[in-house]
């Protein structure tokens, strides 16, 4: 029976002195609030506030200079704190050109032009007819009138014909007109042909041979000829074109 009582003595004094302690304690702790929001309010005014960008405040240091300590020169040195005013010479945009010497070109051997001033004649005897490219002469064999490219100097068959002047053997060979021929090189482009021979002839292709060399003997077989007496042919060219025979053996 205790308990009902107690409790209800309880509630009687809540609702009567109990709300005014209730109250006394919300105000109280209203008041210590609001103290220590004023200390702190004071506490940040006091502070004077900092930038967000820092302190934009700029030194400027004293305009006065220190005395530069003076230097000793050495007389025999040369003042170098005045600049070097020496004018620089200007380079020319083309250089001089440069000489030089000619470059020799290598000698070549030029061809031998010697030509033997030695004739001899091949053999002796008449000349039955001369050498003509101008005039037409008569021809024995063939019974008209043509030029002639050569010497036909008269010699029994057998008689042995002679080189003109020294030289190399350069063909020996069977004409089909002029029969058994031999040519001889003397140099410079000159050649002597000795036709109508005997078949045998002394000389073969390369052998050298001197002025007055025997080169074989007068035949019968240049069937170009064969109306005329027994005689030699005897032709030479220059450079590869006839020339008279005579302008050498006279």
């Amino acid at each position: 029976m205790k308990n009902p009582g107690f409790w209800k003595k309880l509630g009687d004094f809540a609702l009567g002195k109990g709300f005014y302690i209730v109250l006394f304690l919300c105000v109280a702790a209203i008041g210590i609030s609001g103290y220590y929001l004023l200390q702190t309010a004071v506490t940040d005014a006091g502070t004077p506030a900092q930038p967000a960008g820092g302190d934009a405040s700029v030194t400027v240091p004293s305009q006065t200079q220190t005395p530069r300590p003076s230097v000793q020169t050495d007389p025999a040195e040369p003042d170098r704190s005045e600049p070097d005013r020496t004018p620089i010479q200007s380079q020319p945009d083309d250089p001089e050109p440069v000489t030089r010497e000619p470059v020799s070109e290598p000698a070549v051997a030029e061809p031998d032009q010697t030509v033997s001033d030695v004739f001899t004649w091949p053999v002796k005897g008449t000349v039955l007819r001369d050498y003509s490219l101008e005039t037409l002469l008569p021809d024995p064999t063939l019974g008209d009138w043509r030029t002639h490219g050569g010497l036909d100097i008269a010699a029994a068959e057998g008689v042995q014909v002679l080189a003109i002047s020294a030289g190399t053997v350069s063909q020996v060979y069977e004409d089909d007109l002029m029969g058994t021929t031999v040519v001889v090189d003397h140099g410079g482009g000159l050649q002597s042909r000795y036709c109508n021979l005997a078949p045998e002839t002394a000389v073969a292709q390369g052998d050298t041979v001197d002025i007055g060399a025997v080169l074989g003997t007068v035949g019968g077989t240049a069937i170009l000829e064969v109306g005329m007496d027994p005689h030699l042919h005897l032709e030479t060219t220059l450079d590869g074109v006839l020339v008279d025979p005579k302008e050498y053996l006279e």
